[in-house]
């Protein structure tokens, strides 16, 4: 047997795959991004990036419809777009093997949110498992799909942020194919009318009823005892390996299925302790369906229910609750660093557009999720709201309506990415034409640099326009035109001078406009134009183009000048030119260095 090390996101790609998984679908967002980018590896699975995490969900409940094993993976808060035809889909029998792989992210490394999809997964009546290592993670793909045909149920596989990205052994094994055996034509069972699925409440009850008795002698929760203790610690996830790492004198029960947990079992292993302690990271799921069953633990009281629980945070709790006299894992010595903000990428077709909002009169920005949410951080600091994908232009819209009714005529500059106006965003522009004022002075960034930048550079749906390699070329312009909007202009968010000059038209222009700034991802596409230097001689010092953020640039000592004077670390600039356009005094120039040289990589 083949062994490997991976991460838990290539796991469960390789989970799906050894499995006979044959549709995959997802949209990018951390932590699971890695899962269907893995699973695209695969000749024989057909994976997709969709629009949106509805989509994706759709996708695969057309794959499970006809009997494919089907899978669709996504962050924690992609799920609550997807939830409306979750929860319908869980009514019907599941034909297929159906997964839904939800990345959560104690600690929020990379989301707006810490919601415990464990909550979200029990709200739908289905199975949840929780994998410890990359092992499990793809034991139980594997497991999971086996339960839902086994049960006709679709299945939760939660994974947490460091499990997707920590690697750990993995055992490799073939392919196993599946044969589809085609969609049930029983509109009873698929049509979701009152009438049919008032039946299936039933049925998901004795669903769940039926996945409670497997949940009973399954070797996917194990018990381990320690004799002579009179403490029990239920556990799941990552925590049980941080957990073993204190080699406590405890007996420890792990489930893997968290959700049902089997009550006759429960109550059979906890009835021989006295003290029952639940270690799980976010909120009391666990602890709060063992108290639904009458037994009692403690959890909650000694372990936070927000971030990541750490070795440190496991010991600090059962130091807390008893169960240990003495501490031994010592505080870490803190370092004293220089601080760094999250901060564009060098050459950000963003940058220059924020640059120019930072130096005008608009007061109210709100923006949205993607990599211009940074612009809520110096240096431009100019991001008043940030919610969710999509919800900027919504917002924009009612903020609007409650100032003009004040008597406020400030204007309200609303900032949508590419990526995010075609996930969630075009049925808020197609709202804003509704009951609209001519005089109401909104106006709507689009920046189009033709990526799903934040999450690693996916496509989206215009992506096509720029890169041969995508398939999709939704003009953004001809679309909102098609829909009804009248004054959409488009532009170069490089050539900073005109930017500056139409961003300050439309500012003043009482009523709505849509200004579409484009540019390619200077990641994604490698930009790779000569880089620019700084004549320390004309320099004045002003740190207008440090001002605009841009990596490369700092203030330097030169010999023999006293004054510290701008400089570009060569290295890493990639040419964009917005300093050089900048400054006053035409202080930074274009290296002659394989100038002739003026492309961008697709």
């Amino acid at each position: 047997m083949k062994k490997r090390m991976l991460t838990g996101n290539q796991a469960i790609s390789r989970g799906f795959y050894e499995a006979g998984g044959l549709i995959a679908s997802s949209y990018p967002g951390s932590p699971a991004v890695g899962i269907i980018e893995n699973t695209k590896t695969y000749k024989e699975v057909y994976s997709e990036f969709s629009t949106n995490e509805k989509v994706a969900l759709e996708v695969a409940i057309g794959g499970s419809f006809n009997g494919a094993r089907s899978m669709v993976a996504m962050k924690h808060v992609g799920l609550n777009i997807s939830l409306d035809p979750l929860m319908t889909f869980t009514e019907t029998p599941t034909n297929g093997g159906f997964l839904l792989v939800s990345g959560d992210d104690p600690g929020l490394s990379s989301s707006q949110n810490e919601q415990d999809n464990r909550n979200l997964g029990k709200f739908a009546n289905i199975g949840i498992l929780d994998p410890s290592d990359s092992g499990e993670a793809k034991d139980f793909t594997k497991k999971g799909l086996e339960i839902s045909e086994k049960y006709s149920t679709p299945m939760m596989l939660r994974i947490t942020s460091r499990l997707c990205h920590s690697r750990s052994v993995v055992n490799i094994k073939d392919r196993v194919e599946k044969n589809q055996s085609g969609m049930d034509l029983n509109s009873e069972n698929y049509c979701m009318i009152p009438a049919n699925s008032r039946d299936k409440q039933y049925a998901m009850k004795e669903r769940i009823k039926e996945l409670g008795k497997f949940a009973y002698d399954t070797d996917l929760n194990k018990l381990e005892i320690k004799k002579g203790t009179d403490t029990l610690v239920i556990t799941s996830g990552l925590m049980y390996n941080n957990l073993k790492e204190l080699d406590l004198d405890i007996s420890i029960w792990k489930l893997g299925l968290v959700y049902p947990i089997s009550k006759k079992k429960a109550k059979e292993v906890t009835n021989k302790y006295k003290k029952v302690i639940v270690l799980e990271e976010m909120t009391p799921f666990i602890e709060n369906e063992l108290k639904l069953m009458g037994i009692e633990c403690m959890g909650k009281e000694y372990f936070s229910f927000t971030k990541e629980l750490d070795i440190k945070d496991i010991e600090e709790g059962f130091y807390k609750a008893g169960l240990i006299k003495n501490k031994h894992i010592e505080d870490v010595e803190k370092v004293d660093t220089v601080k760094r903000y999250p901060v564009f990428c060098t050459g950000c077709p963003h940058r220059p557009t924020f640059d120019i909002i930072k130096k005008s009169k608009a007061k109210l920005i709100i923006g949205d999720i993607g990599c211009y949410s940074l612009a809520a951080l110096p240096p431009f600091e100019k991001s008043n709201s940030i919610i969710s994908m999509g919800a900027s232009i919504g917002i924009t819209k009612g903020l609007r309506k409650a100032m003009d009714s004040n008597d406020n005529d400030d204007p309200v500059v609303a900032v949508i990415g590419d990526g995010t106006f075609f996930h969630s965003g075009i049925p808020s522009f197609i709202n804003l034409l509704h009951q609209k004022k001519d005089n109401e002075n909104i106006t709507i960034l689009i920046l189009d640099n033709r990526t799903t930048a934040m999450t690693g550079g996916q496509h989206n749906a215009s992506s096509g326009n720029y890169n041969k390699n995508d398939d999709m070329k939704v003009e953004i312009k001809t679309l909102l035109e098609s829909i009804g909007f009248k004054r959409v202009s488009e532009i170069d968010q490089y050539n900073y001078d005109e930017t500056k000059k139409l961003f300050k038209q439309e500012l003043n222009h009482q009523g709505l406009s849509v200004l579409i700034l484009k540019g390619p991802c200077a990641l994604k596409y490698k930009m790779n134009k000569p880089h620019f230097y700084v004549d320390p001689k004309i320099c004045i010092s002003c740190r207008t183009c440090v001002k605009t953020g841009c990596p490369p640039l700092k203030m330097i000592k030169y010999e023999g000048i006293d004054k510290l004077k701008s400089s570009i670390d060569s290295d890493i600039c990639v040419g964009c030119s917005v300093c050089a356009q900048v400054c006053p005094v035409n202080a930074i120039k274009q290296s002659k260095k394989d100038k002739e040289d003026d492309s961008i990589d697709n």
